[in-house]
């Protein structure tokens, strides 16, 4: 598959890309290249390799839905540049 300028022209307008015509002439051939390694994929013959893992095959991994603080209140705070008591201090914003 080769592509012409108007079509390059056409995709970089989509993209919203401005191009001159030598820029466009390269994009052009950059783009001619890319589909030619696309049709080479399309040559592998690959009747008899299995599928590798995808959205049909994975499975999720699934843990018990369970709801806990945490339990780590202190570790939490620690990182607080003040703090009183079991709370965040922080500066008042709304006067």
């Amino acid at each position: 598959m080769s592509l012409d300028t108007r079509t390059v022209r056409r995709i970089a307008k989509l993209a919203r890309i401005g191009l001159d015509d030598r820029e466009a002439e390269g994009l052009r051939q950059e783009l001619d290249g890319i589909l030619g390694w696309v049709e080479q994929l399309n040559e592998v013959d690959i009747t008899d390799v299995p599928p590798m893992i995808g959205t049909g095959l994975a499975r999720p991994r699934v843990r018990e839905d369970a709801v806990t603080d945490g339990d780590r209140r202190e570790d939490v705070l620690a990182n607080a540049p003040e703090r009183e008591g079991p709370f965040f201090t922080v500066p008042k914003v709304i006067e």
